[in-house]
């Protein structure tokens, strides 16, 4: 992404994404910037609060994916 995608009229300016690993463990991450191996975006870039909201919102789970499924094995 280009520098120009960190502008934003909130905060400081940056722009972040939430990103998401394997386990299903989320993060937000600066949209400019290559995210790490093994995370994915799942979300466009937008403000800091709209991404912690979105992760309030769909990470009600703490536990990592593994774990989840584990436990709920007959």
């Amino acid at each position: 992404m280009s520098q120009t995608a960190t502008e934003n009229t909130q905060g400081d300016g940056t722009l972040y994404v939430v990103v998401t690993n394997h386990e299903d463990q989320h993060s937000i991450w600066p949209a400019y910037r290559d995210l790490p191996d093994g995370w994915r975006a799942r979300t466009p870039a937008a403000d800091r609060q709209t991404c912690l909201d979105h992760i309030a919102e769909h990470w009600t789970d703490m536990r990592p994916k593994s774990l989840r499924e584990r436990e709920h094995r007959p």
